[in-house]
């Protein structure tokens, strides 16, 4: 069973939907004890980090988080919840994330945002489980006005063109990040998410 974690910020159910169809078994929950009992974790989300910390940090999930990702479980945050793996954002001042991986969350200068809808993947990581089968250049779907800046460069699966090279998809042993919707990236988001259900 696959958890997604409902914390009151994204649109879940098209998450749900998604890894359905790809054939996994796939829960909406904010309970603890259906985290720890499933056999894979994602974060999705929408909106601002700092909330975002507070609505987790509210419902007592911050150390569920964390304590999944520390047993090994594959774990995969999508937008708002890649965002939130990092240590800290700019977002309204400085927002301490969950901690998972060290870098810093920082909003697109001098560019139009957000930067929403279509753009290419470069990809860095080939060996990246979560992208086997995705080609070069392949187009997904985006909606966000921050972006992420790894301390270790060596976690990018994907970067992204926009204005600046940003970081669209990192991976480190059983964590995996991405800052665009898979499950409004139509083919090549489906077979990202499949890629996902079963690692």
């Amino acid at each position: 069973m696959i958890a997604i974690i409902d914390y009151g910020m994204g649109n879940l159910r098209s998450v749900q939907k998604a890894l359905e169809q790809v054939g996994a078994d796939a829960r909406i929950t904010q309970k603890a004890q259906d985290i720890h009992a499933a056999t894979k974790v994602v974060l999705p989300g929408v909106g601002a980090m700092g909330p975002a910390m507070e609505r987790l940090q509210s419902l007592n999930l911050v150390s569920v988080v964390q304590e999944a990702i520390r047993t090994g479980k594959p774990f995969l945050g999508i937008c708002l919840g890649f965002q939130l793996l990092f240590e800290q954002g700019n977002e309204g001042g400085c927002v301490s994330g969950l901690g998972i991986l060290g870098g810093s969350v920082e909003r697109f200068a001098a560019l139009k945002i957000p930067h929403m809808g279509w753009n290419q993947l470069r990809i860095q990581n080939t060996r990246c489980r979560l992208l086997q089968g995705v080609a070069e250049n392949s187009d997904v779907y985006f909606c966000h006005s921050y972006f992420v800046r790894p301390s270790d460069r060596e976690i990018i699966a994907t970067t992204t063109h926009y204005g600046i090279e940003f970081a669209s998809a990192v991976a480190i042993n059983n964590i995996y990040g991405v800052q665009f919707h898979p499950e409004k990236s139509q083919t090549i988001g489906l077979k990202i998410l499949r890629n996902f259900s079963v690692l």
